[in-house]
């Protein structure tokens, strides 16, 4: 028996739907300690809550782990349980936890959560997060397996967001943006391991090409760094190069949404 649940969402905290979700978990298992991962992921932004939840599996208890983020609520896609690394994802196959699984080990078993004597009744189309997630959750702890939630998915038909990649040609290391966080800071796929092995070190100038543009920008360690309103470039808590500006906002100064190409290089 586990004794953690972990949940993120885009439900936000203005309203009271994280806390139904508390609410149904402890009416089940009320000595489970739950652990809140994110509830202000942009709405409907299954790529920013894939890797927020990537990024912060390595630092969660094993559990059960909860992702609502699910613009396909009420539609045609199914719930799943996900077994990886001693833990248990719980949420829409959307790819949402397809990143998490991954940093985890991979799938080592996968079921359609279909069982519905598990869920709370009525299950409102719209509220899966507290009418189905976390009412398993709360059994799984108490107990139950992931097996009897409903029958077992090929975890290769799972669906799963495409991998945030690098690729080193040419003199230079091409990436995308992954994320970009609350303080505009722009989180790329491109590692600080990357920029070494171009001989790129903290302390250096990086050549940035967004699209058509270019630019110099200093590789520093923190956004720190360098004075208020200036850009850098700095490896974040993940490994993984960022822009910032010190006191602004990156993404709303280069113009840069997830999924934007990035090439980096040593400056000339």
């Amino acid at each position: 028996m586990t004794s953690v649940i972990t949940l993120l969402t885009d439900y936000g905290i203005e309203d009271g739907y994280v806390a139904a979700c508390h609410g149904v978990i402890a009416g089940i298992a009320p000595d489970v300690r739950v652990i809140d991962v994110c509830h202000v992921v942009p709405s409907g932004d299954v790529r920013r809550g894939a890797a927020i939840l990537a990024q912060t599996i390595p630092y969660l208890p094993k559990g059960v782990h909860i992702g609502a983020v699910d613009p396909g609520a009420g539609g045609a896609r199914r719930a799943i349980a996900v077994e990886a690394g001693g833990r248990v994802f719980i949420g829409p196959d959307n790819g949402l936890l397809s990143w998490a699984v991954h940093a985890s080990g991979g799938a080592r078993a996968a079921y359609e959560i279909s069982n519905e004597e598990h869920f709370l009744r009525p299950v409102s189309p719209t509220f899966h997060g507290r009418d189905v997630y976390s009412p398993v959750a709360g059994r799984l702890c108490a107990g139950l397996t992931p097996a009897d939630l409903g029958p077992e998915l090929p975890a290769s038909r799972l669906v799963s967001l495409p991998e945030p990649t690098s690729v080193l040609r040419e003199g230079a290391v091409e990436g995308e943006v992954v994320s970009v966080d609350r303080y505009g800071n722009t989180q790329l796929s491109i590692t600080a391991g990357d920029l070494e092995r171009l001989g790129v070190r903290v302390g250096d100038l990086l050549g940035v090409r967004l699209g058509r543009r270019q630019l110099s920008m200093p590789y520093r360690e923190t956004f720190a760094a360098v004075p208020p309103g200036e850009l850098v470039a700095f490896a974040d808590s993940a490994g993984l190069i960022a822009f910032a500006v010190n006191s602004g906002d990156a993404a709303q100064r280069l113009g840069l949404p997830p999924g934007a190409h990035v090439r980096l290089a040593p400056s000339d």
